[in-house]
């Protein structure tokens, strides 16, 4: 079954938000489905996670960021953080939500599937 690859471009929560439920739409649907938080988006992922719009979300009734990221990772989406991006922001891996692996776009464009959908955020 095809997947679904998605890359974050920007560290612009609302768009990590949604590519997060789209990955776990995937998912739910039976497809792989990861993500790759390229650049300054590596900071999406650095604890604790930033989010704007976890208040009105709340409020809404829907997950904030940090349970959407734990949701989709428990249906096996898999987040990937560039190194560059990681290098760029001053990060280390100690400082990555647990379970993030960190790689290279083009590691993580090796292991696109030819009938994957690619996406960009």
């Amino acid at each position: 079954m095809p997947g679904l690859s998605i890359i974050i471009a920007s560290a612009d929560g609302t768009r990590f938000y949604a590519a997060l439920e789209a990955a776990a739409a995937a998912a739910a649907l039976g497809r792989p489905a990861r993500i790759f938080l390229q650049g300054e988006a590596a900071v999406l992922l650095r604890t604790p996670v930033p989010f704007d719009g976890d208040a009105a979300r709340r409020v809404a009734g829907q997950p904030d960021l940090v349970s959407l990221i734990a949701e989709a990772m428990a249906m096996d989406v898999r987040l990937i953080v560039c190194q560059s991006g990681m290098a760029l922001a001053g990060m280390t891996a100690s400082e990555l939500v647990p379970q993030v692996r960190a790689g290279g776009l083009v590691s993580f464009l090796s292991e696109l599937g030819s009938d994957d959908r690619l996406v960009v955020y």
